[in-house]
């Protein structure tokens, strides 16, 4: 199946892409590649825009129907933060907290979608640090079990 006939808010897995190689190398630098997880988020006759990771990507019809998709399997397994291990990756999916602590951590640059690394854990366990956006960030081990991550694959590193 064709980008073009994909359904709207339906995740996707790009499973080839028929274009010149130039073209497949500036798709890449966007992060569309083979394997990768995309969603139509509005379409038209003619064009489309897609979502990738927390980008939002409009295409034409002539990109749309060279690249070949399939349904993707949503088994994705989230986690609390706390439970990462040393030296993993992963996205953030949600914080769930309450008013003044999920505004805390989501001006902390903890928001949906960001791309983090657990560096260290303390010896006991608690505080734990994290790089994100360029930076570094400790946070209580209290904090983090209330941040649901994704992990995220080496290739996406």
């Amino acid at each position: 199946m064709i980008l073009l006939d994909a359904k709207v808010d339906v995740p996707y897995t790009i499973v080839s892409i028929d274009l010149p190689e130039e073209s497949q190398r500036h798709l890449s630098n966007l992060g569309i590649n083979v394997g990768t997880v995309v969603k139509m988020v509005s379409k038209t006759k003619n064009s489309a825009i897609i979502m990738l990771k927390s980008s939002r990507l409009a295409f034409d019809q002539s990109i749309l129907s060279k690249i070949d998709v399939s349904e993707a399997q949503e088994n994705v397994e989230t986690i609390p933060l706390s439970k990462l291990k040393v030296g993993e990756f992963a996205y953030v999916d949600n914080i769930f907290a309450l008013n003044e602590v999920k505004r805390r951590l989501m001006d902390m640059g903890l928001t949906r979608h960001t791309k983090l690394y657990l560096r260290k854990v303390a010896p006991l366990g608690d505080p734990i640090e994290i790089s994100l956006r360029g930076y570094e960030l400790t946070l209580r081990k209290s904090e983090a079990q209330m941040v649901s991550v994704v992990r995220a694959s080496k290739e996406m590193s």
